[in-house]
């Protein structure tokens, strides 16, 4: 690419100004190509009988799949706990009542 342009001979208010819309052509080149992109991906999913954000696991179809329960809960046993994740207060409750882990089992 060549260019007329002497940047040796702007002052520095030019050079700010200059910097600022290289700035902004970048953006604005960004945000085309983005959507370029995001159009075509959008019609080859539709191309293949989906939605792009079926496609991107962004619908309840694509969900993840519930964790096995590990634990229950000895007084309600419809509560249950994979294990992962933030401690349900059932569980902190009946190990500060004295159950253990593997009181608590499935």
């Amino acid at each position: 690419m060549s260019t007329d342009l002497e940047l040796d001979k702007l002052d520095q208010k030019e050079l700010e100004q200059l910097r600022a819309d290289v700035d902004q052509a970048l953006k604005t080149l960004h945000a085309r190509r983005f959507k370029e992109a995001r159009d075509a991906v959008t019609a080859l999913a539709k191309e293949h009988g989906f939605k792009l954000e079926e496609l991107a696991g962004a619908t309840p179809s694509a969900a993840k799949a519930k964790l096995p329960a590990k634990y229950v809960n000895p007084d309600d046993p419809d509560q249950t706990w994979s294990g992962k994740g933030r401690k349900p207060k059932w569980f902190n409750e009946a190990i500060s009542a004295g159950k253990t882990e593997s009181d608590l089992e499935v």
